[in-house]
């Protein structure tokens, strides 16, 4: 069984500017709701209640957002604002939450290792909060999803997703053999190829459930892309000597890293999701 679920929020936010200063930006607001709740949410529903923060200065605010405060509790006690917070309240009663820090930013890789006193010798998941995924209503969720794809392989997943030519140079990106539909067997994988030397239009999103190995394969990863040690390199080096599984999910992914992906998010829940 999978019990837990890092969450890497350490990064600056610097595409959102001048607003993430002061604020997470993985506490902006996907209408009424920060985008880290989304990520926590889909977690709990999977499954994964034990959730771990790999934080970084100026981060208190996620802390804060999944505790109580005595204040605003007491301000609107029996009001009819009360029914806004039941849906935090749900996930601080059903979530067991935990931080650690990364000290210095050096790559997806390196907050995950941050990460490795939270998790233990377990298989985990990785929510990245700037990829927000939904699905239709009465499906699993997305990390649900692969779940029940690492009950079956029993190895490292990771999310994929088909993109368009002139993006895939943005992503990590995977080469495999397809062993039944919509789940490959990764051959090789590669952190934002180069136009033209892409191994294929699968690229990697958010979402990840990996095995308690990749610890050690993260202490032996060189940095790589921008000089930063990453997870892609890491996981290409399991899929090598071992097996790593890709699962190209079903339902739509928002990249709310970007200006134009988080507006596009919040239109979408606005009108198919939220309910006051």
């Amino acid at each position: 069984m999978i019990r837990k679920c890092l969450f890497p929020v350490g990064g600056y936010g610097t595409r959102f500017l001048p607003a993430t200063k002061a604020l997470p930006k993985e506490m902006l607001p996907i209408v009424n709701k920060p985008l880290v709740q989304y990520g926590v949410e889909e977690s709990i529903n999977a499954g994964l209640n034990y959730v771990g923060f790999i934080t970084g200065r100026g981060k208190r605010a996620i802390a804060d957002h999944f505790d109580i405060s005595y204040e605003l509790e007491h301000q609107i006690n029996g009001s009819s604002k009360e029914k806004y917070l039941d849906s935090i309240r749900m996930l601080m009663d059903e979530g067991v939450f935990s931080y650690t820090r990364q000290k210095e930013m050096k790559g997806l890789g390196h907050a995950i290792l941050a990460g490795e006193t939270l998790v233990g010798n377990e298989s985990f998941g990785v929510v990245l909060a700037d990829d927000l995924c939904v699905t239709e209503e009465g499906e699993d969720n997305v990390l649900a999803q692969m779940v029940k794809v690492h009950k079956q392989f029993r190895c490292s997943i990771v999310a994929v997703m088909e993109v368009p030519e002139d993006e895939i140079h943005k992503y990590g990106v995977i080469a495999g053999e397809e062993m039944k539909d919509g789940v490959y067997r990764v051959t090789d994988m590669v952190e934002k190829p180069e136009k033209g030397t892409e191994p294929s239009n699968l690229a990697v999103i958010g979402r990840y459930i990996l095995t308690p190995d990749i610890f050690d394969i993260i202490k032996e990863t060189p940095p790589g892309k921008n000089d930063e040690i990453q997870l892609t390199d890491a996981l290409k080096t399991q899929a090598q000597d071992g097996v790593v599984m890709a699962y190209r999910f079903k339902g739509k992914r928002f990249d709310c890293g970007s200006v134009e992906g988080f507006v596009e998010a919040t239109n979408y829940c606005f009108e198919n999701i939220y309910k006051e």
